[in-house]
């Protein structure tokens, strides 16, 4: 029988949670150093496309996205692939803060973990169902 080192589920959950609190210090320490963000291209305003680093990722993506929407991002199901790898299906949900534009679009999340933490995540994602706000 072998010991499992990581549990991806469990790092996925850790990072959602993060997420939904808008937690900047709990996504830094979760995200490894040498963390690859892949967001969808076409995704509005330049968040599209290959990120390198925590500061890289939560700045220019989840930081940019949080400062024009309340979205929220709900997980329904985890899909182990091994001990370091899980896809997450679920929903972005929100209205924009401008309070005309709204999202809601569906998600596939290929999360892969080293050591309790998140080396990497692909985003899938339906870019036409995010209608962001101009700033």
């Amino acid at each position: 029988m072998s010991v499992r080192t990581s549990n991806p589920t469990a790092v996925a959950q850790r990072f959602y949670d993060a997420i939904a609190r808008s937690d900047a210090e709990g996504l830094f320490a979760l995200l490894t150093d040498d963390f690859v963000g892949t967001v969808s291209a076409g995704m509005p305003h330049g968040v599209g496309g290959e990120h390198r680093g925590p500061a890289d990722m939560i700045a220019c993506v989840w930081g940019r996205i949080d400062s024009l929407y309340d979205v929220h991002v709900d997980p329904v199901e985890y899909l182990v692939v091994d001990d370091e790898r899980v896809v997450v299906i679920g929903r972005y949900w929100g209205s924009a803060r401008d309070g005309v534009t709204s999202v809601d679009a569906a998600f596939a999340h290929v999360i892969t973990t080293r050591a309790e933490r998140m080396a990497a995540l692909h985003q899938i994602t339906d870019t036409a169902r995010w209608c962001i706000p101009c700033r």
